[in-house]
Order: structure tokens, then sequence, then C-alpha cells
């Protein structure tokens, strides 16, 4: 069972998650400190960039998208360090990277699907492995537990 703070967190992610102008993956996270929130992100285009799906590529929507974990660190303007984030689905490797860079201490995640598994598997492995060397904490939160 989960604690209050860890569902009302994630929820609030997904929240922020739903901001996200993209049609097929809304991602949101949320960093805390002490059950206080010291910042929020979701993946989009930056400020300013023209974010219309009509004129880009699945490819060039990649190259120009900012990651939930990335405008969440960026936003935050302070120090991270021993933070929590809070995401809607885990981190890829240059995510990972930026969280380890940071000094955030624990990342919150759901339980994966099968599905996303089988399309992201290996870089979640190599986002896994980073972590651990790092020795940034990896809470899979039961799917049975965030209804």
């Amino acid at each position: 069972m989960i604690s209050k703070w860890a569902k009302r967190f994630y929820q609030m992610a997904e929240l922020v998650g739903s901001w996200s102008k993209d049609p097929s993956t809304q991602v949101g996270a949320v960093i805390t400190k002490h059950n206080r929130i010291v910042s929020v992100g979701f993946n989009g285009y930056p400020h300013g960039v023209s974010d219309s799906a009509d004129t880009d590529d699945r490819e060039m929507k990649y190259l120009k998208t900012l990651h939930a974990e990335e405008n969440a660190i960026l936003f935050a303007k302070r120090d991270l360090d021993s933070c929590e984030v809070w995401v809607t689905h885990f981190p890829c490797p240059n995510c990972a990277a930026k969280i380890i860079q940071t000094g955030i201490s624990a990342v919150h995640c759901p339980e994966q699907s099968e599905d996303f598994l089988s399309r992201w598997g290996d870089k979640i492995k190599i986002s896994q492995d980073m972590f651990e060397q790092a020795g940034v904490e990896v809470d899979w939160l039961p799917l049975a537990d965030l209804d």
C-alpha cells in the first residue's frame, strides 16, 4: 500500500502530463522535497517553437521535444539535491542522466504495462542500470494502489 502523499504526487504528475499537447504520449513529472512540490513539467516543445502536429513528422517531433523531467528540472531554478521526482513514465537514459546529475535521490514511477515494456524495455534497462550505479532509489508504484 502506498502512502497518501505518494498517491497525491503521482496524481499531480498525471494532471501535469495532461497539459501536454502531444496526441500520442502525455508525460508528467513532479519534483518534491519533504512533501512539498518544488517543480512540475510536462513533455512538449520549447516556449516559442511552433508545436503544430501537422508540420512535423515523428522524428522531427522527437528532436524538438523537451521531456517532462527536463522541463521540471529547468523550471525548478534551484538546487535539487535530495529531491524526489514522480513521473508517469519511466525516465529515458537522457533524462536519467539529468536526474542523477542534479542530485535527485529517488524516482517514483508506476509499474509499466507490457505494451510499454515491449516498446521501451531496452531504454528502461539502461536507465535502471544508471540509477543503480549512481545510488538513485527507484520506487515502482503498484498500479492497483494508484486507482
